[in-house]
């Protein structure tokens, strides 16, 4: 190539390359408008960080560490009620007390 056809070639490279920049520059617009993932050189999906995403974990995770805790205490409570009543001593008081309903029946 001399340098006469690289010079009538060079404005339309120079128009080439700024007509794709607008293009990928348009394109991502879009697709980041539209909610569409971005991607990184690889391919891979790139989101981009939402300080409202972040906040809405952060309360969830709070949320499912009380949610935990009171899961904890009520087995804890179930556990004593589930004792109370397996407890021989309680069995034994139901039945005196049905046994004094049938004779005040009678």
């Amino acid at each position: 190539m001399d340098v006469a056809t690289l010079g009538t070639l060079a404005p339309l490279i120079g128009v080439g390359v700024v007509s794709l920049s607008i293009g990928w520059v348009a394109t991502t617009w879009i697709r980041v408008k539209n909610g569409y993932p971005l991607e990184n050189s690889w391919g891979k999906a790139v989101y981009p960080r939402s300080t409202e995403a972040e906040e809405r974990v952060k309360l969830l995770t709070q949320e499912n560490a009380q949610l935990r805790a009171e899961l904890g205490s009520l087995k804890d409570r179930l556990g004593n009620v589930e004792r109370i009543v397996t407890d021989s001593g309680y069995r034994l008081t139901h039945e005196i007390e049905s046994l004094r309903d049938k004779a005040g029946a009678n």
